[in-house]
Parts: C-alpha cells; sequence; structure tokens
C-alpha cells in the first residue's frame, strides 16, 4: 500500500465515494474444501463476513483488531453461558459497520456443548437470515 506524502487536493473531477458505498466484493471461501473458488458480492458476502467474525476467537490472531471475532466461552458455567453468549454474539457481529441490526435472535442449547443459533442480520445490503450456525462452548 503507497500512503501519499503530499497533500491531496481534491478537485471537481475527483470522485469521493462514502464509506458505506463500497463494495462488498469479496473472495468465496470455500471452507470444505479449504480454497477460494471466485468472487461473492451484496448478501453472499455478508452472509461470509458474519460466519467469518463467529468463528474466528477474539485475540487470538495478530492479523485482526481486538474488535475482530467471537469471544470464547470455552470452559465458563452453564448458566454465565446461557446469560451472557447473546450479547458476545452482538458485539461479534455488530462490530462490521455494514449490519445494522440483529432480529429475530434465538439461542437453542442442544447440549452442554452446543448451541445453535438463529437469527437475521439487517444489513446496508439487505437481510441476511443465518441459519441454525453452531457455536461450540466447551
Amino acid at each position: 500500500m503507497v500512503v501519499p506524502t503530499e497533500a491531496i487536493t481534491i478537485t471537481p473531477e475527483i470522485e469521493v465515494i462514502e464509506a458505506v458505498e463500497l463494495p462488498t466484493r469479496t473472495y468465496h471461501l470455500d471452507f470444505k474444501k479449504g480454497c477460494c473458488t471466485g468472487f461473492i458480492d451484496g448478501q453472499k458476502a455478508m452472509e461470509q463476513a458474519i460466519f467469518k467474525a463467529l468463528n474466528t476467537i477474539r485475540f487470538e490472531h495478530l492479523i485482526y483488531t481486538n474488535n475482530y471475532g467471537f469471544q470464547n466461552m470455552v470452559g465458563y458455567d452453564e448458566l454465565y453461558v446461557r446469560g451472557d453468549l447473546a450479547r458476545r454474539i452482538h458485539d461479534a457481529v455488530l462490530q462490521d459497520e455494514r449490519i445494522t441490526s440483529l432480529e429475530n435472535f434465538s439461542l437453542e442449547f442442544t447440549s452442554k456443548e452446543d448451541v445453535l443459533v438463529t437469527f437475521t442480520a439487517r444489513t446496508i445490503y439487505g437481510d441476511v437470515s443465518l441459519l441454525k450456525e453452531a457455536i461450540r462452548i466447551a
């Protein structure tokens, strides 16, 4: 990345794009095969961004800021997990400025180790429904 060393003058010929207008085009990550398989955009890219945020352990990878990822709850008491898991999911997902809110949020504890999460993320590119995302808590 090249950083300008001199002053930049914005003239009428230069179009300034607001951050919310930037495209979501990104690589499509095939997690089963472990490779990139082309590009995705819009709602599919937002779905992938949510999936990545919930499956990246916060504070564990130097490449991400301390605001990115899900704060792991492995080893916590089940009662504490039931009380704090929803807040941690909201915190992980709503760090992305393109996501405005989470609705129809539900947690289903299938065992002491697994939770199924369902919600709809309202994004600037439309609604993204996350269907039964499993989160391991032990």
